[in-house]
């Protein structure tokens, strides 16, 4: 299956998604790599790892985009250049947005990988909802925040506030970051689709809001700062 469905943020963020149903030659034949990242899926020894990977450079390229727009910083975060933005655009979505600044993020989990691009710094997250993020729940997370609900639910929610930090933890990509001493989400209830998370670190404090949808059987989370 090719595109699977776009999610707006806000006026100025869009998500979109690529659900993997295609093997991995079919990749090799549609996805434009730039050199470093045909280095890179040779040093993946994982199958679903590399379809991860192209299935993103698949997105940048339905939203008129490819792979050579997109480079790494020295940490690893990922950004676009803005050149490429201004000339090569394909949803309306996208053509809405001020293209002084452009940020991206970007996030793969078994059959799903997706991207979100934003005018302001972002973080998304995806992650299949599983029984064993429920178990390390008191590694990341304050356990009261899943108190009193279903195991259905209680395994939703811990994989939503899994997300919600990683997201903050990719938007902020500060060496040092802890997800249960650092990042604390607002407590929220699964049908607000939203809510709000600080970032303590370095004797500073930031504010976050979040969004989130259940694709199926996976949590997705967009972070942006206030």
């Amino acid at each position: 299956m090719p595109f699977y469905k776009e999610i707006k943020i806000n006026e100025h963020t869009v998500a979109y998604f690529w659900k993997i149903t295609e093997d991995i030659s079919w990749f090799n034949e549609k996805a434009v790599l730039n050199d470093n990242s045909k280095l890179r899926l040779q040093t993946m020894q994982s199958v679903s790892h590399q379809k991860g990977f192209l299935a993103v450079r698949m997105l940048l390229q339905y939203i008129d985009l490819t792979d050579f727009d997109l480079f790494y910083d020295a940490f690893g975060k990922p950004y676009l250049k803005v050149e490429s933005l201004m000339s090569n655009v394909k949803s309306q979505e996208i053509n809405n947005i001020n293209f002084k600044q452009k940020h991206i993020s970007i996030s793969h989990s078994h059959v799903f990988s997706c991207i979100c691009i934003s005018n302001t710094p972002v973080g998304i997250d995806i992650e299949k909802c599983k029984e064993k993020t429920l178990k390390i729940t008191s590694k990341y997370m304050d356990v009261s925040h899943i108190e009193n609900l279903s195991v259905h639910d209680k395994i939703t929610k811990a994989t939503v506030i899994w997300g919600i930090k990683e997201s903050i933890f990719k938007l902020k990509n500060e060496k040092g970051i802890s997800f249960p001493n650092h990042i604390f989400e607002t407590p929220f209830q699964l049908e607000d689709k939203k809510g709000t998370a600080q970032l303590i670190f370095n004797n500073n404090t930031e504010e976050f809001q979040f969004q989130f949808n259940i694709i199926e059987e996976y949590a997705f989370v967009c972070a942006l700062k206030n």
